[in-house]
């Protein structure tokens, strides 16, 4: 909430400003640290809103602040300062402002007497289960400070390896995109054109030329419904996206497809090692290491293999044993937890394994790269050069009758 203030600063100088924070009090106890003296402060109804409310639809807080926000936690608390007193500082320091509002939270939580944990778990977009778990932990070893140090490296090694994958996959993307939208921009404004004076020539025109003056007509004539029945099937594709079904079929096809397959499985064994290497370090249990596993790891099929891993070690089975069952899970990942779990070194062989496909998931991405680019200006050469060579021999053999 918005506050909007007048005050005396520490020069005796009379100032006026606002103020973000969850309520009034907080808002004075901010400026406060700031050295004013209030002398009129009231809610600002129609700042930064439509009608007096408070746009929200664009605040979001990233993967990277909360990167920075638990360095900042760890930091803190090994200097023996207090959590009430952390989040406090935190919140009026924070420039995202959605984090701001949500520190503010936590911290009158906090001063309510509610534990971390529990103040964070209010906030399910911001921090997941695994976070909220591995704080829980940390609270009852008594180690937050290291439990805030593991949870920034675990996010910094997550967040890279995944930021990685999606800019490998985005450049591809755009430039077949940017392709196809130039081409049906010179089939539908360009081509029919050139075509009207083909056919007034009265010659002959090779076959390949009718295939691009058809292509150019389908879409000149029927363009509008295609657009309407890509939406629509856009539309009907994303609310599939979203059933049980979906994402199971989603999930399936993301590590089939041939290359790409192999890139999403390593990302997805490189989070379940390192996810269940950094809970069993902090102190949390097999069982619930696994189940978290599962939540976190991203994808529907993934988390079928984590869930199912779960009841088998429920039973009594071993971690080993169980993921043994499934071919997405990799025979060396299940010989290396084998020799963990024989040697009682589970979390080092965990550690090993992520950081293994981790480098793997960075190699195969340099790969891709590098095979990509010259892949898509071969692609892109032959059909902006089919397109030319339709259009212009024609007209030369035109030129050439004259």
């Amino acid at each position: 909430m918005l506050f909007k203030y007048k005050a005396v600063n520490q020069a005796g100088a009379e100032t006026d400003g606002s103020v973000e924070a969850v309520n009034i009090d907080i808002a004075i106890s901010s400026l406060q640290r700031r050295g004013f003296v209030i002398t009129t402060i009231k809610p600002a109804d129609d700042a930064g809103g439509v009608f007096g409310k408070e746009i929200t639809i664009f605040e979001h807080v990233k993967v990277k602040d909360v990167v920075i926000l638990s360095r900042q936690i760890a930091t803190l608390f090994t200097a023996q300062v207090s959590a009430l007193r952390i989040f406090k500082l935190l919140a009026a320091e924070s420039d995202n402002k959605a984090l701001r509002k949500k520190l503010f939270e936590i911290s009158e939580d906090i001063q309510g007497g509610s534990t971390i944990s529990f103040a964070l778990s209010k906030h399910p977009k911001v921090f997941s289960p695994f976070y909220i778990n591995m704080v829980k932990a940390g609270e009852e070893s008594g180690k937050l400070d290291e439990t805030f140090l593991f949870l920034a490296d675990y996010l910094d090694r997550n967040y890279e390896v995944t930021s990685k994958v999606k800019n490998a996959l985005i450049y591809p993307a755009f430039v077949v995109f940017t392709f196809i939208s130039v081409m049906a921009l010179m089939l539908t404004v360009v081509i029919p054109k050139i075509g009207g004076i083909l056919e007034s020539s009265g010659q002959q025109v090779p076959v390949y030329t009718k295939i691009v003056l058809g292509l150019s007509s389908f879409l000149v004539d029927f363009g509008p419904f295609i657009i309407i029945l890509l939406i629509v099937g856009g539309i009907f594709l994303y609310r599939f996206l979203q059933t049980h079904a979906g994402k199971d079929a989603s999930a399936r096809i993301r590590i089939q497809i041939p290359y790409i397959g192999d890139l999403y499985k390593k990302l997805y064994l490189s989070r379940i090692a390192d996810n269940m290497n950094t809970m069993l370090s902090s102190g949390i249990p097999m069982l619930k290491a696994i189940e978290l596993t599962g939540n976190v790891v991203d994808n529907k099929v993934y988390e079928d293999i984590m869930r199912e891993t779960l009841e088998a070690v429920k039973s009594g089975g071993a971690l080993s044993d169980a993921m043994a069952r499934y071919p997405e899970i990799p025979g060396i990942l299940v010989q290396m937890i084998r020799v963990g779990e024989e040697t009682g070194e589970l979390g080092n062989i965990l550690k090993t394994l992520a950081k293994f496909y981790q480098r793997e998931v960075m190699n195969a991405v340099d790969t891709l790269i590098n095979l990509i680019e010259p892949v898509m200006i071969v692609a892109l050469g032959l059909g902006v050069g089919f397109l030319l060579a339709a259009v212009l021999i024609p007209i030369y053999n035109i030129s050439a009758g004259l």
